[in-house]
């Protein structure tokens, strides 16, 4: 997955640097086809690039960042085989995040209706910060399952142990925030990616899970070599779900952006 990433971010680099031309950009359109099966990439709420909209909207844009930093914190800081969930102090800190999103998230949508109450004004910025704080709940509960259902010899440890180590990954994805809000343009070329990346992360890894324990072949992998073969089953699983979702609803709206009449 690491490897997959970083490519990812090769790319990125080398064609936000190439002249800027980004209306004909192949790779930041698959991106777009894997942002539309999970968002409704509605233009206003979405950072734009030269006036083109990154792969998903800014909440969902956040929430995948989160994921994505999650699993790569973990995993560069050795955790890959921690295979139990947080204490519940993390967790309930973790239901907060998750909460927030909630609460902006019902509020911006009553936007849509004129004679429904509206708390404030939504803005960008909030729904990134909602969407990377539920990003990092996300993560953080994926992981270990992850890990439970893969490694045969997985460590008996919280992939986050302590509010303080909760708190680290909390201010690594601030900078992130803080990134995405530079706008600057190769930045959030990549971070778009990312973001993109960050579905199919999820996606593999929901499979994955699913398939091994459903098979009753959980908890076998004693290499990497070994789990190979499941997490590719689970990123084609991946792909092929985008496919269709994306597919049906292009089908029903005919549009890459919003829906019809929004």
């Amino acid at each position: 997955m690491l490897a997959i990433a970083g490519a990812l971010l090769l790319m990125a680099f080398y064609s936000a640097t190439d002249g800027g031309r980004l209306a004909d950009d192949h790779v930041l359109e698959g991106a777009d086809y894997v942002g539309y099966s999970v968002c409704h990439r509605i233009t206003d709420r979405s950072f734009t690039i030269a006036g083109r909209q990154l792969p998903l909207c800014a909440r969902c844009t956040g929430m995948y960042l989160g994921v994505s930093l999650t699993f790569a914190v973990l995993a560069l800081a050795g955790r890959r085989r921690w295979a139990y969930l947080p204490p519940l102090r993390v967790i309930l800190v973790l239901l907060g995040f998750i909460a927030l999103l909630a609460i902006d998230g019902i509020n911006s949508y009553s936007h849509f209706f004129a004679d429904l109450p509206h708390f404030y004004e939504p803005r960008n910025w909030l729904r990134l910060l909602t969407g990377i704080g539920a990003g990092l709940a996300m993560g953080v509960i994926l992981f270990p399952a992850l890990s439970q259902t893969l490694w045969r010899d997985q460590q008996t440890r919280p992939a986050i142990g302590s509010v303080r180590e909760l708190l680290g990954l909390v201010l690594i994805a601030l900078v992130v925030v803080l990134l995405v809000l530079s706008e600057q343009p190769t930045l959030l070329y990549v971070l778009g990616l990312v973001s993109a990346f960050g579905v199919l992360l999820v996606l593999t890894a929901v499979n994955t899970t699913a398939m091994l324990i459903l098979s009753h072949r959980d908890a076998r992998a004693d290499r990497w070599q070994q789990a190979i073969l499941p997490l590719t089953i689970g990123l084609l699983l991946a792909l092929i779900q985008v496919a269709l979702i994306s597919f049906v609803r292009f089908s029903a709206t005919g549009t890459m952006t919003g829906f019809p009449g929004l």
